[in-house]
């Protein structure tokens, strides 16, 4: 049985749910993220674009998603496509080595691959958490003062302009990490792309 006889076999015993309201369907549905959602926003070097904020469905549908369901993700990545700019070059926000394991993947990393298969932009991958402390559950000056948790170890990024992906932000701390490892090496950072904003 192929991968897709075997979603389609899954499908018939375990019906497809959005995420947010469970309602029946896939991902996400447009109630729970209307398709041109989004607001801006703007951290301390960085414009940024969500797609809401981390309330309600929308959280309900971003647990969902850290807790293994990706075609939640993919269903994110079909909304963020229409916020990515045209010609951007996407380095997605790394999730902890422990954190993959546990889920299977890591979401940012899925969403930036769908988001560049499908044309709308490419992506550069690199980044790398090398510090394993996760922001979830510390306090704000905690977070902000999490620094240097990032190293690049990808391909050459001197004088490239790169979007950051991540999932949630909330004091922006992280985002602004990556955007300083990337920096260092000599990539251009302006910009990021949320699906939500705490």
């Amino acid at each position: 049985m192929n991968a897709v006889d075997l979603h389609g076999f899954l499908d018939v015993f375990f019906p497809p749910q959005c995420g947010g309201c469970g309602a029946g369907g896939t991902g996400l549905c447009a109630t729970c993220l209307p398709p041109q959602s989004r607001c801006n926003d703007r951290l301390d070097s960085l414009a940024l674009t969500a797609l809401g904020t981390y309330e309600g469905r929308l959280r309900r549908a971003i647990v969902a998603m850290k807790s293994g369901r990706r075609d939640v993700a993919l269903s994110c990545a079909e909304r963020l496509r229409a916020i990515v700019p045209s010609g951007a070059v996407l380095t997605a926000v790394p999730t902890t080595a422990a954190r993959r394991r546990e889920r299977g993947f890591d979401p940012c990393a899925l969403m930036s691959g769908a988001i560049a298969a499908a044309g709308a932009a490419r992506e550069r991958a690199g980044l790398v958490q090398v510090k394993g402390d996760r922001q979830r559950g510390r306090s704000r000056d905690a977070r902000l003062r999490a620094m240097g948790r990032f190293c690049w170890r990808g391909p050459s990024v001197a004088g490239v302009t790169l979007v950051l992906l991540d999932d949630v932000t909330t004091t922006g701390s992280t985002l602004e990490d990556c955007a300083a490892t990337l920096r260092a090496n000599g990539a251009i950072v302006q910009q990021a792309i949320v699906i939500a904003r705490a």
